[in-house]
């Protein structure tokens, strides 16, 4: 489930590690048996075993499919009731539950220790891989031999290639058994192999951290690297609200945080109609299709699911699964207006360009920038500025 955007994540938050600081530069490209050399000299001048650097790269090739799929990446392009509904259906929520009580002290243990609850690491747990049922079957080592090979962005995959080595000579993993994701991912919340290393923990004490069959080993490391990421112990991540008729969309923005009582002041309640709390607690209001549809209140601990994958469509999926998990009802659809296609998106697109801003690049997807510019066209035009584009405001362009 995860893209490349996690690899930019994880580089950035383990930007200080050594392995990473040193592969800035690395060579890419020509031979790829002399790569692979270049790789193994590396490898072993980190402290790395020759006899385990060389169990791990002894059958590595290059995979094509691997380079397919990585220059066709993209990220997700359906509406959220759609993607949401296809994804948070009633066999992954009954399977989640039952796994959260199958695992209740596994997850009472990593609660205690890192402060994240388990319908939030059961959340990634379904949504990565339906609870460990599909790993991926790209070989990892080829994979990321081949992605750091690849001059594109070598930078960001070498650290990876170096940690899959090292798991292998550590006697984590043997060769054969890393299979996963395209880009590198492994185990059954899809961790990358620097984040393996980092936060690998083997909770069930056998003497090895696997994360591909051992749940205890998953399930606390999944914790302990949410906990990195900046989770905050006890506090929300999202909650569904109903606004009022009169409500200003130009608060309506994930960027923005101010405190809950303020949207309480506004009129904004919970999704029964019951007072949301009046404190300082910061929140946001996300609109993922505009005004007619659904509205949450995303807390800092949403930040988090987007610093897993920071597509809003995605990490939107992930907290609300979180939030089901937990026993909220299910999501109130409302009446969106329809949105666009993505030829029209990236119509769209070009007239916002056109007008000086940086939508990023011109795809047909409504990422972060995209949305701001639209919100930003709306105020002008007397819109309500809930970033969501329509056929109105493409012609209004």
């Amino acid at each position: 489930m995860n893209t490349v955007k996690r690899l930019g994540a994880a580089l950035l938050l383990l930007g200080a590690s050594s392995s990473i600081a040193m592969a800035q530069g690395a060579a890419c490209g020509g031979d790829f048996s002399a790569f692979i050399q270049g790789v193994r000299s590396e490898a072993i001048g980190r402290g790395l075993s020759e006899a385990g650097v060389d169990r791990a790269l002894a059958s590595v090739r290059q995979d094509p499919k691997v380079l397919q799929r990585d220059r066709a990446q993209g990220v997700f392009q359906q509406a959220w009731l759609q993607f949401q509904g296809r994804m948070v259906n009633k066999n992954r929520l009954a399977n989640g539950k039952q796994r959260m009580q199958q695992y209740a002290s596994v997850f009472r243990e990593v609660e205690a220790q890192t402060g994240v609850p388990a319908a939030v690491i059961t959340s990634f747990w379904g949504l990565e891989t339906d609870y460990g049922a599909v790993l991926g079957d790209f070989d990892t080592l080829n994979a990321l031999a081949t992605l750091s090979h690849d001059c594109r962005r070598p930078d960001l995959f070498r650290p990876h290639l170096m940690g899959a080595i090292a798991l292998v000579d550590r006697g984590y993993l043997r060769p054969s058994e890393m299979r996963g994701a395209w880009a590198g991912e492994l185990g059954q919340t899809q961790m990358l192999p620097e984040d393996y290393l980092a936060f690998g923990t083997d909770a069930d004490g056998n003497g090895r951290i696997n994360l591909l069959t051992d749940v205890p080993d998953v399930l606390m490391t999944t914790g302990k690297f949410i906990q990195h990421l900046g989770w905050q112990r006890g506090q929300p991540w999202l909650e569904e609200v109903r606004l009022p008729a009169d409500f200003p969309f130009d608060r309506a923005a994930l960027v923005s945080k101010e405190p809950r009582s303020n949207f309480a002041a506004l009129g904004v309640t919970k999704a029964d109609g019951t007072p949301l709390e009046r404190d300082n607690v910061p929140a946001s209001i996300v609109l993922p299709q505009g005004r007619g549809g659904p509205a949450f209140l995303a807390f800092p601990n949403f930040d988090v699911y987007l610093t897993w994958n920071n597509s809003l469509v995605y990490a939107l999926t992930a907290g609300y699964f979180g939030t089901r998990l937990a026993g909220a009802p299910a999501v109130h659809e409302g009446n969106p207006q329809p949105g666009l296609d993505g030829d029209q998106m990236k119509q769209l697109q070009q007239r916002l360009v056109a007008r000086g801003y940086d939508v990023g690049k011109v795809d047909g997807i409504l990422g972060a920038n995209t949305r701001a510019a639209i919100r930003q066209e709306q105020i002008r035009l007397g819109m309500p500025a809930d970033g969501w584009p329509t056929r109105q405001l493409l012609s209004a362009l």
